[in-house]
C-alpha cells in the first residue's frame, strides 16, 4: 500500500510540472513577460542564477554545491516540490546550499503579491518563516480570483512581523523591484515556467521523483 502510494505522489508531481510546463509557454514568451502592476520585465544582459542579495534558505560554511529554484508560490508544481525541496534541505542542508528565488507566473491572481509578502517579511529577518507559510497553505489562498492580501496581511501577523512596517514595504517600490530582479535574471538564464532548478548554475529537468532528486545531488557532491 505504501509503495502505491508513493508512486501516486510521483505521478501528481510529474502531472503538476507538466502542466506548470504547459501554462508557462502559453503565457510567456523568451524575451519578455508581464510582472507585477502590469511592468514588462525584460531579461537581464548579465544574468546571473545568485546574487549576493539572493535568499538563501541554508548556507553552509564549507558548501559542495548550490542549488537555485525559481517559484511562484501560487504554482501548484511548486508547491508539490516543496515537501521534497524540504527533505533534502533535511539531509543536505549543512552541505549544500539552497536558494529560493522569485518568479511570480502571469497567470496567477496573488503570485506577484505573495513574492512581495515573502520579500516584505524578508525586511524584518523572516523570509524562511513567510516562505514555508505560503507553501504550506498554498491550497488555501492559491488558484482564486480574489485579492488575498488580508490573508497574506494575517501571515504575518502570526509570524510576529511589526505590521505598520509590513504594510509599508509590501507596497514599496523597491520591494516590487526586488521580485523583477529575480524575475529579470531567471528570464536571462531561460527559466520560462516554475519551478525552474539550477545545480551549479546549470538549470537541470525536473526531477520527477525525491529519489532521482538525491541522485543528482549525490553525483554532483565531492567525498
Amino acid at each position: 500500500m505504501k509503495k502505491i502510494k508513493k508512486h501516486l505522489i510521483v505521478a501528481a508531481v510529474l502531472l503538476a510540472g507538466f502542466a506548470a510546463a504547459l501554462g508557462s509557454y502559453l503565457l510567456l514568451a523568451p524575451d519578455s513577460r508581464s510582472g507585477g502592476g502590469g511592468l514588462d520585465v525584460q531579461p537581464a544582459a548579465e544574468a546571473l542564477p545568485v546574487r549576493d542579495s539572493t535568499h538563501r534558505l541554508t548556507d553552509p560554511n564549507k558548501s559542495e554545491l548550490t542549488i537555485v529554484e525559481f517559484l511562484d508560490f501560487e504554482c501548484e508544481a511548486c508547491g508539490a516540490y516543496h515537501p521534497v525541496v524540504e527533505k533534502l534541505r533535511a539531509e543536505y542542508g549543512d552541505r549544500v546550499t539552497f536558494v529560493a528565488r522569485y518568479f511570480p507566473m502571469p497567470g496567477h491572481r496573488n503570485g506577484e503579491l505573495a513574492a512581495r509578502t515573502a520579500e516584505a517579511a524578508a525586511r524584518q529577518g523572516k523570509f524562511e518563516e513567510m516562505y514555508t507559510k505560503l507553501f504550506t497553505t498554498q491550497q488555501e489562498w492559491g488558484e482564486s480570483q480574489d485579492w488575498k492580501e488580508d490573508v497574506f496581511r494575517g501571515y504575518a501577523k502570526q509570524l510576529g512581523l511589526d505590521m505598520n512596517k509590513f504594510d509599508t514595504d509590501l507596497t514599496d517600490p523597491e520591494t516590487a523591484g526586488r521580485v523583477q530582479d529575480d524575475q529579470r535574471d531567471g528570464l536571462g538564464l531561460g527559466v520560462q515556467g516554475t519551478p525552474t532548478f539550477f545545480l551549479d548554475g546549470e538549470k537541470i529537468p525536473n526531477p520527477g521523483s525525491y529519489e532521482e532528486f538525491k541522485a543528482l545531488i549525490d553525483d554532483r557532491l565531492t567525498d
